[in-house]
């Protein structure tokens, strides 16, 4: 299982998007999608029986895709690197995201890359297309690039989460060098590192951007019982914004969001038996941190 998953937010088109997507890219499907019930309904707002969640994969790379109304919009804070060694499939996915969105970089030739752009989608998305002549370790990579108050502190904050989580390390770091202005020398143009096994980039910098990280995008961490939920709860939410803590979900310290999820809620959630399913639904929506036991006390029909 992939420990962790990106979960995107969308306005109430996240069917048509993850559609979209697993048009463009090979070893793509879409999973079983989960509706929202009188429960989550009446809390967010959406139309009962509406998707709520739809699962994909891009490239054996799963992510998980959201109708959550028109709170959050997608920022270049967080982005998708898609690194190739075909020049021509860099050129074709280019053509395609292109279509009613918008360029941040030009595809064009760079000292880092004989082929790169960065687009952001129709969708608010943005994708990092990169041509590599080496071969690829992972097609798809998540990006979280560090503006603002935060440049400076993008390989503080790499550090940190590789020594949360399981087979993680830093694997290679490109720092800013001498006469880049504005962006300091030594701070991280580019590096990347693994989280519990899977590829994750870092980048800052010091231009004047208008935008960083929200709700938009989280990582979604599949835990396996409280005991992990404990752990990268209090770890990711010291430091971080309380008032974001809500139904699993939280702030870290950098402002980077995270959902720290135990695989039974998926499990209770997706029972048969509905009346179950809508009482579990109903106790994690009073959650913070979420609890495993109440979770099943709610299940089982059990007040405590």
């Amino acid at each position: 299982m992939q420990k962790i998953a990106p979960f995107l937010w969308f306005d109430d088109n996240a069917e048509e998007a993850v559609k979209f997507y697993t048009s463009l890219f090979k070893n793509s499907k879409i999973g079983n999608a989960l509706r929202y019930n009188e429960a989550n309904a009446a809390v967010s707002g959406r139309p009962k029986g509406s998707v709520m969640t739809v699962p994909f994969e891009i490239e054996g790379y799963k992510i998980t895709a959201l109708n959550g109304g028109p709170i959050f919009k997608f920022t270049p804070a967080v982005s998708f690197f898609v690194n190739s060694t075909n020049k021509d499939e860099i050129q074709i996915l280019w053509d395609k995201l292109s279509n009613g969105g918008n360029a941040l970089m030009a595809l064009d030739k760079y000292p880092f890359s004989e082929k790169y752009g960065w687009i952001k989608d129709k969708y608010g998305i943005s994708w990092q297309l990169f041509y590599s002549d080496k071969p690829v370790q992972q097609k798809i990579v998540p990006s979280l690039m560090f503006t603002g108050d935060l440049c400076g502190k993008a390989e503080e904050a790499m550090n940190f989460y590789t020594s949360l989580f399981d087979n993680s390390k830093v694997i290679s770091t490109f720092r800013y060098g001498p006469g880049m202005e504005p962006d300091k020398e030594e701070s991280i143009a580019y590096a990347d590192f693994f989280l519990e096994g899977g590829v994750f980039a870092i980048m800052e910098s010091a231009r004047d951007h208008k935008f960083t990280f929200n709700e938009a995008i989280s990582f979604y961490i599949n835990c396996k019982d409280q005991k992990e939920v404990d752990y990268f709860w209090d770890k990711l939410s010291e430091g971080g914004d309380e008032k974001a803590q809500q139904c699993g979900w939280l702030k870290d310290k950098y402002g980077v969001s995270w959902q720290v999820i135990p695989v039974q809620l998926m499990e209770l959630l997706s029972d048969p038996d509905h009346a179950k399913s809508q009482r579990v639904m109903q106790a994690m929506l009073q959650m913070k941190k979420i609890d495993v036991g109440e979770l099943k006390n709610a299940a089982r029909g059990v007040q405590v």
